[in-house]
């Protein structure tokens, strides 16, 4: 049975076997997969290409990256508030007021981009200094930054219409339309990144192919990316507004801003903005942990961090259909399903990182050797994405479970978890490691930390509470 056909089941209160519920939890989970993967198949793309142009760019891109994951997740916490609300707006079978949500989420978070856009221009000059990089990089990270800052709307509009599809049920073409996203990233990066230059095609004319480039090196990386998300961003509103069965605008239908829908919004959103804010300023205060130890340390920790991405994103994609699933049962006032769901979807992502935790341990030389051809990168980052491996299980425990609670719209409890295990066991254990193990010891904190988040997540998972504090659109 198809997804739409399960889906419809789940909102008119039909009975779903077992069987079904697993059925109707991996195909939401599989696009979502994709999906997920898709943008870290970029940042490889984006890493790979500049790690042939020496240490120097991989660090200058690896510097900041806890700041541009700061920004983005900002945003995404803005695009979250609204597309659970659209789940359960469409769990309910009430399409008029789904579309109500998509027409003032997009002007909401928009203009909620737009600050931040103000705010990270006003700051990419001197945040590479502020975060302690070496001055040889820092002219480098604050042109990738800076590049990244005026994007911020595209990138916020293009999670916002995305989420808002998937949350109707529409899996597959966000995975597509992100899977294409990585082949224009490819051909933007390939003519900004590097100059024009000429390559020979052997046989026995030796013929030359000139090759334009615009030579712009870490800034055109950048810009590479936010051009790919542009041209995406403006399909996934046409799909959205025009071709969706569901959310598509009518003409007779006006924006009315509804502060029951706001208040709600908010009350979603604030946690996992704040959650945001506290792991990536985490992650900011890692990065003046690492960055004392060289150049080579922050790029092979800048570098592995993409590596092990590709493993941990197949839980961020099972993480987005349990959000789906959990926000349309609640809508449906399907209550009995959710802690069922719950469980199935958790269950299956702990399977699927379990695996790629094997994948992670046994081919992390392959893996770090795509991004670099640096010896030295090479095998420190061999060594560090090993000690990672070992979390992956419990990590995907988080990660999906926080997909759970979020479809119920509980936010807050999580978001607080998240802030305890990141404060009181990674930083401190990092910094501790680091001044003995060097970078190997900021590795293993950060497997000890994901390894706790994990458990006290599950915990939470098992509880009641977190159902008894869902946040349903009235």
């Amino acid at each position: 049975m198809g997804t739409t056909k399960l889906l419809e089941k789940l909102r008119c209160g039909e009975e779903l076997t077992l069987r079904e519920q697993a059925l109707l939890t991996i195909q939401l989970s599989i696009p979502a997969i994709f999906a997920q993967i898709s943008s870290i198949v970029m940042q490889y793309i984006d890493a790979s290409m500049v790690g042939h142009l020496g240490a120097d760019g991989s660090a200058a891109i690896g510097v900041v990256a806890s700041s541009t994951w700061l920004m983005g997740g900002l945003c995404a916490a803005a695009s979250t508030g609204f597309t659970v609300q659209v789940a359960q707006r469409i769990g309910a079978r009430d399409r008029k007021g789904a579309r109500s949500i998509v027409r003032q989420g997009l002007v909401a978070v928009f203009l909620f981009s737009c600050v931040l856009m103000l705010l990270g221009v006003l700051f990419s000059g001197g945040l590479p200094v502020w975060l302690g990089a070496d001055a040889s990089i820092c002219k480098n990270a604050s042109g990738y930054f800076f590049v990244y800052a005026c994007f911020l709307p595209v990138l916020q509009l293009n999670s916002a219409a995305g989420g808002m599809l998937q949350c109707s049920g529409n899996m597959r073409l966000p995975s597509m339309l992100h899977i294409m996203m990585c082949f224009l990233d490819v051909i933007f990066n390939a003519v900004l990144i590097f100059p024009t230059r000429e390559i020979v095609i052997s046989g026995g004319a030796g013929i030359k192919i000139r090759i334009f480039g615009a030579g712009l090196g870490v800034t055109g990386a950048a810009l590479g990316t936010a051009l790919a998300e542009l041209v995406t961003a403006c399909l996934m509103l046409y799909f959205l507004l025009i071709r969706s069965p569901m959310l598509h605008l009518r003409r007779n239908e006006r924006l009315q801003w509804k502060a029951d829908d706001l208040k709600l919004a908010v009350k979603i959103a604030l946690p996992v903005g704040f959650e945001q804010v506290v792991m990536c300023g985490a992650q900011i205060m890692s990065t003046r942990i690492v960055a004392p130890l060289g150049t080579i340390a922050i790029a092979a920790n800048s570098l592995s961090v993409t590596a092990e991405s590709l493993c941990y994103m197949p839980g961020y994609g099972i993480g987005t259909a349990a959000t789906t699933l959990i926000g349309q049962s609640i809508g449906a006032g399907r209550k009995d399903l959710t802690r069922r769901l719950g469980w199935l979807t958790t269950g299956l992502g702990m399977l699927v990182m379990t695996w790629s935790g094997f994948l992670l341990f046994f081919g992390a030389p392959f893996m770090i050797g795509l991004l670099t051809p640096d010896a030295a990168i090479r095998a420190l980052g061999t060594r560090i994405l090993r000690i990672e491996a070992f979390a992956e299980p419990m990590y995907a425990a988080s990660i999906v479970a926080s997909g759970v609670f979020r479809g119920a719209g509980d936010t807050l409890v999580p978001s607080f978890m998240s802030l305890f295990c990141m404060w009181a066991v990674r930083i401190p254990l990092s910094a501790f490691l680091a001044v003995s193990y060097g970078l190997q010891g900021v590795w293993v904190a950060m497997c000890v930390e994901l390894c706790v988040r994990g458990v006290i997540f599950l915990i939470r998972l098992k509880g009641t509470r977190w159902q008894k504090n869902m946040a349903q659109v009235s």
